[in-house]
């Protein structure tokens, strides 16, 4: 007997959608077709369309560490609510990710807390810098982590022999927060006081495409991966869409949503992170990307913070916002709206991520590849509300704010995870392999 059947929905397969069902056994894809085997669970998925299961390839949970504002269970909660069967979790906690030590650790507590699947990145500091080539099989390591500005203590690498060395060194993708500290040591006098306006002008652009510049032209040099994370810049989609191949880049859905100066007016703080929120003729280069498939993934970098810290007078509120629940709601939303297409979104969230970081198994429906899926229901309206987010931070930049599209059953190894809104089962998630 099987133990799942997805029947009467449509089925992104090979790029298009198909009425045709979909059974699953041990955790795996079994058979696409016409199905006449019985199964314990059947899933009718009429006027649903059936999705690969989808990646956030950007996330910050904050454990170890700030658990009051995060934690791997809450943040992988959010995820499967939000339709995301897998996560990309970052090293910036305290301690940080950056020794196999503490990578064994992360995935110590992740395991039987997490609701989704998961892998991590391990954070490279100027000190473990040499030892960033044996990490190739290191078990739920989807990346190198490098911060090339705003990080704190031993995670942020700025100087430029330091970055050269984790690229001639590494075994995996580079991930780069790319932001140019130097830049934003002599840009510090431009903060104004209590107006969150002046975040953008502090961290301006030169800051962005100077470090980013840097990045390519060193990964370029030592033929490494790397994988420039939240763009923001026009100057970066105009340098990066010249700079295929082993360069890849991400843009966010927030960058994608909301613009200076009318999100610092409404949201104030909340809108503050980092790359910042920048004004509509970046939010329109932005979008060119997309619409040209310059870009390669969408990842929320879900990051987020307690109310009673992002309500600081700035510059003192801290940097981030939750997303990882909201992603695909807002960017289906945008689908609707015309604004790119299904299959551009399933190559941002699903495909890319596989062929960049080289994903066992995910990304596709297809016989044999793990039983991960995504159903959504386009015509299906919600209003994103405060008091519905998953996360610890209970809050969302979006609050109060109408999307059509939503995911309405996540399901992992062809377990149903989450219905209808509501979740369900054990945290069962396991750590994501590598080729």
């Amino acid at each position: 007997m099987l133990d799942l059947i997805i029947k009467n929905g449509q089925c992104y397969i090979n790029g298009v959608l198909k009425n045709i069902d979909v059974s699953v056994k041990d955790g795996k894809i079994q058979s696409i077709g016409k199905i006449t085997e019985e199964a314990t669970e059947t899933i009718d998925a009429k006027d649903l369309i059936v999705l690969p299961g989808c990646i956030d390839t950007q996330t910050h949970f904050r454990e170890p560490g700030s658990t009051d504002t995060e934690d791997l269970n809450s943040g992988s909660r959010a995820a499967i609510i939000g339709g995301i069967t897998g996560v990309f979790e970052m090293p910036n906690t305290n301690p940080p990710t950056a020794t196999k030590k503490e990578f064994q650790r992360k995935l110590d507590l992740a395991k039987n807390r997490m609701y989704c699947n998961y892998a991590f990145y391990f954070g490279a500091t100027a000190d473990n810098a040499h030892e960033l080539a044996d990490l190739k099989n290191l078990e739920g390591c989807c990346g190198i982590k490098l911060f090339a500005g705003s990080s704190t203590g031993n995670l942020l690498v700025a100087d430029e022999k330091d970055i050269e060395t984790v690229f001639k060194n590494s075994s995996k993708v580079v991930a780069v927060h790319s932001e140019d500290e130097a830049i934003l040591g002599v840009n510090k006098k431009l903060i104004k006081k209590g107006d969150v306006h002046s975040h953008p002008i502090w961290r301006s652009e030169e800051c962005a495409i100077s470090s980013t510049r840097r990045i390519v032209r060193i990964a370029e040099r030592y033929n490494k991966k790397a994988h420039v994370l939240h763009i923001t810049t026009k100057q970066e989609i105009d340098f990066l869409s010249q700079h295929k191949g082993n360069i890849t880049f991400e843009i966010t859905p927030q960058h994608l949503t909301i613009y200076a100066p009318d999100c610092y007016d409404k949201l104030g703080t909340y809108a503050q992170m980092n790359p910042p929120i920048r004004d509509k003729s970046h939010y329109d280069r932005l979008w060119y990307a997309v619409k040209n498939n310059f870009n390669d993934t969408i990842g929320s970098d879900h990051a987020p913070h307690l109310k009673v810290n992002k309500d600081k007078e700035y510059p003192n509120s801290p940097s981030g916002m939750p997303g990882v629940q909201t992603l695909m709601p807002v960017m289906l939303n945008h689908i609707n709206e015309g604004s790119l297409s299904l299959n551009q979104l399933i190559n941002f969230v699903c495909e890319n991520p596989v062929k960049i970081f080289g994903i066992k198994n995910k990304g596709f429906i297809k016989e044999g590849f793990d039983a991960d899926f995504t159903i959504v229901d386009m015509n299906k309206k919600i209003v994103i509300k405060n008091e519905n987010i998953e996360s610890k931070c209970g809050w969302s930049p979006f609050n109060g704010v109408e999307f059509k599209g939503t995911p309405v059953s996540t399901i992992i190894a062809g377990k149903i995870k989450m219905k209808d809104g509501k979740i369900i089962g054990e945290p069962d998630g396991t750590p994501i392999k590598f080729s």
